[in-house]
């Protein structure tokens, strides 16, 4: 990514690409399981709001480009020379405003949703603001989006109602991305949704009574990952029309669900122990299963994980 030449970068999303917005904001700060070890034991040697041990993505992409690591902005003491992180732990795409008018709460106690976020950006810009800037900088407008689906379903809603509102979330992004169109942007990242179906999340909270016909060859659940393709295929056939309204504009999709599943299928080439695939089901002391058990992909640890321990996207 050198060659391209970044001067700075611009996430938006949710814990994906969160860098410690949640934990700085009283609700979800005092929610999240980010805030505390085991998250960011691996790199940074302390939690720093990230909800991964390691990095994030959005850090190899900064790295990748010969930037600094962005700082979040809700940091007021941060440097934001080389580009703002906007993105919130369990932030949705959908306002917290229409989630309720539809009967679905934020379970992360944040309502930084896509558009709250990009009012941060407006105000961000007002200060700092310089379109001929923007020229040399990446956008990232997600991933995000996974957050109204799983929280549709925690508290009752259908697969079909959840997929009722996929229009509505692809056209929030689609907005988003107009939006930094608008301020200058001319290089952006849109990307789609992981295999949610695949996730310890899912598979502990959605397990289903009749395992037979439920499961993948990979064991992950069909309906969601079903959800998950027709969110990203929706996303997808929005970004192409998007292009043809602007030419000059340079829109790249980001296939985070085929990135997960060609992990997830070269597991063992890429060093997964061969006791376990990259996931397991295990049953623990107390007769609860739910335990999912994989090898990092350097192969130096073995790693377990108790998913209903895990915090929510």
């Amino acid at each position: 990514m050198m060659n391209c030449r970044f001067d700075k970068i611009y996430q938006f999303g949710d814990s994906l690409s969160d860098t410690g917005n949640c934990m700085r904001e009283s609700l979800c700060g005092a929610h999240t399981e980010c805030r505390r070890l085991p998250y960011g034991m691996n790199f940074f040697h302390k939690a720093t709001g990230c909800c991964s041990d390691g990095m994030l993505l959005i850090d190899f992409i900064a790295l990748e480009s010969g930037l600094p690591l962005l700082n979040p902005y809700k940091d007021r003491n941060a440097n934001f020379g080389h580009g703002v992180n906007f993105a919130v732990a369990g932030a949705t795409a959908l306002s917290a405003e229409f989630l309720a008018e539809n009967d679905i709460i934020n379970l992360s106690f944040t309502n930084s949703s896509l558009s709250v976020q990009l009012d941060w950006m407006s105000s961000h810009f007002q200060t700092t603001y310089c379109q001929e800037k923007l020229n040399k900088s990446l956008f990232l407008v997600g991933a995000i989006g996974a957050n109204d689906f799983s929280y549709g379903l925690l508290q009752g809603k259908t697969m079909d109602e959840s997929r009722r509102m996929v229009p509505r979330v692809v056209q929030t992004i689609i907005h988003g991305v107009r939006t930094v169109i608008d301020f200058g942007a001319t290089t952006i990242v849109v990307p789609g949704i992981s295999p949610l179906g695949c996730l310890p999340f899912f598979l502990t909270k959605f397990r289903p009574i009749d395992n037979s016909t439920a499961y993948d060859e990979y064991h992950c659940l069909k309906d969601v990952n079903n959800y998950a393709i027709f969110h990203n295929r929706c996303l997808q056939e929005a970004i192409d029309e998007l292009k043809k309204e602007y030419p000059n504009i340079t829109l790249i999709y980001g296939d985070y669900y085929k990135a997960y599943m060609w992990l997830l299928q070269n597991a063992k080439s890429l060093g997964s122990d061969s006791r376990s695939n990259l996931f397991q089901e295990e049953e623990d002391d107390t007769g609860q299963r739910g335990l999912l058990t994989f090898e990092d992909m350097t192969g130096d640890q073995y790693v377990e994980i108790r998913a209903w321990e895990l915090p929510n996207q």
